[in-house]
């Protein structure tokens, strides 16, 4: 098991790292981005998410899970070409859900689980 951290201030508060690399998966926590609105904040999440999978032998076309959570659903569509961008021909099964988060200040919270790039896992075959 591989434990990835950015160094984001919740991981401190709040007890966690943001990527595990466990049972042949890559699980990226919830990701928060900075920024003014729900667009320019679902761009840094996904920065902040393609680093982690980066960091753990995976890349945005290996996600084979993605949550998305926002306050108000209604400015998720903004957020849709940009998703559609980052997942490219790979897009992964997803869900969207609407729910309060950690601050309101934040708009979207991303969570995406990926396979490493390799087909081969801590020696055995997946």
């Amino acid at each position: 098991m591989k434990r990835i951290s950015s160094g984001g201030e919740f991981e401190a508060k709040v007890g966690y790292c943001r990527a595990v690399v466990a049972g042949g998966f890559v699980h990226v926590a919830g990701t928060v981005g900075q920024g003014d609105d729900v667009v320019a904040q679902c761009r840094d999440a996904l920065r902040i998410i393609e680093a982690a999978l980066n960091e753990a032998r995976s890349d945005m076309a290996h996600v084979v899970r993605v949550t998305y959570m926002l306050p108000d659903r209604t400015e998720f569509e903004a957020c849709w070409p940009i998703l559609s961008e980052a997942f490219g021909d790979n897009p992964p099964a997803a869900t969207m859900i609407e729910c309060g988060l950690i601050d309101p200040k934040y708009r979207i919270e991303i969570e995406v689980t990926a396979v490493p790039r390799s087909d081969i896992v801590d020696d055995r075959r997946i």
